[in-house]
């Protein structure tokens, strides 16, 4: 999320920086979004030159010393709300006291998240979803002390990059998370049980309801010990049998299986997250 975030960002004409946790993982982070670009430029979706401005625009590095000349943070970490306000301390310690700290959470409480700060008024949720790059849409989350001056500045920065602000209210899952983590623990119930295969699962909410990838797809991109988290913290808020983790992914999670980012998931991918044509759902 955090690559396709920083992708979008630099293909609209903004400079961006990706902070990781070390050297090595910032190279990683510029590698995956150059084999994106070159995905797209196979596919003509761009041409020779944008990639050329687009990785332009790009630095990657693993000290927080950057923070000093942000503009504007977008926190892309795990969903782990203990991580989450650690990251926060730290951009509130070496950004500028103007800056806007937002948040990509898909569960966590920004209101929780702000309070580790001494700027709760410009902290906010900005949950994009993925492919971040293909879906022109982002939950602008308020928390209890965000001011309408940090909304307006955000709607007007999603305009700048083409996307499609959708304001909620603070809650477990917001909109997109609470309706498709659903999705996806049912479409595995289905599979666990042997209704149909992963293939056709997917095949049929694909072509009978036109999403551009079934659910099991969309967990794999996803991740899914992300999905896992995410279920297990809607069952927490919500107390729902409906979010109860299905079984099969428990299992898929504790085998490694965690979709794109290891290759394997209910399918196989590449390197650069293409699937692996003809390949059947685990057992």
């Amino acid at each position: 999320m955090g690559r396709g975030i920083a992708e979008l960002l630099a293909s609209r004409g903004l400079e961006t920086t990706v902070l990781e946790q070390s050297e090595e993982s910032a190279r990683q982070a510029v590698h995956h979004i150059e084999l994106s670009l070159d995905k797209q430029l196979a596919k003509w979706g761009i041409t020779p030159a944008e990639k050329k401005l687009t990785l332009s625009r790009i630095r990657a590095t693993s000290d927080p010393e950057a923070l000093r000349n942000a503009d504007l943070v977008i926190e892309s970490v795990y969903e782990d709300l203990d991580t989450k306000k650690s990251v926060f301390r730290l951009c509130d310690q070496f950004c500028r006291p103007d800056v806007i700290l937002a948040s990509n959470t898909s569960t966590l409480s920004i209101t929780e998240i702000a309070a580790v700060t001494n700027r709760p008024d410009r902290v906010i949720g900005l949950h994009f979803v993925p492919p971040v790059q293909k879906i022109p849409v982002v939950e602008v989350v308020r928390g209890l002390k965000t001011s309408g001056e940090t909304v307006q500045n955000i709607v007007e920065l999603l305009g700048l990059l083409e996307m499609e602000g959708i304001e909620v209210y603070e809650s477990p899952g917001f909109v997109t998370t609470r309706l498709i983590c659903l999705l996806i623990n049912e479409a595995v119930y289905t599979l666990m049980e042997g209704v149909a295969t992963a293939e056709d699962i997917d095949r049929a909410m694909k072509v009978g309801y036109q999403f551009h990838a079934g659910p099991l797809e969309m967990a794999d991109r996803f991740g899914l010990d992300s999905v896992l988290a995410a279920l297990e913290r809607l069952f927490r808020e919500f107390g729902d049998t409906r979010y109860r983790p299905a079984p099969m992914l428990k299992k898929m999670v504790r085998a490694g299986h965690l979709g794109v980012k290891t290759g394997e998931g209910f399918f196989r991918y590449t390197e650069d997250g293409e699937r692996i044509a003809g390949e059947e759902e685990r057992a």
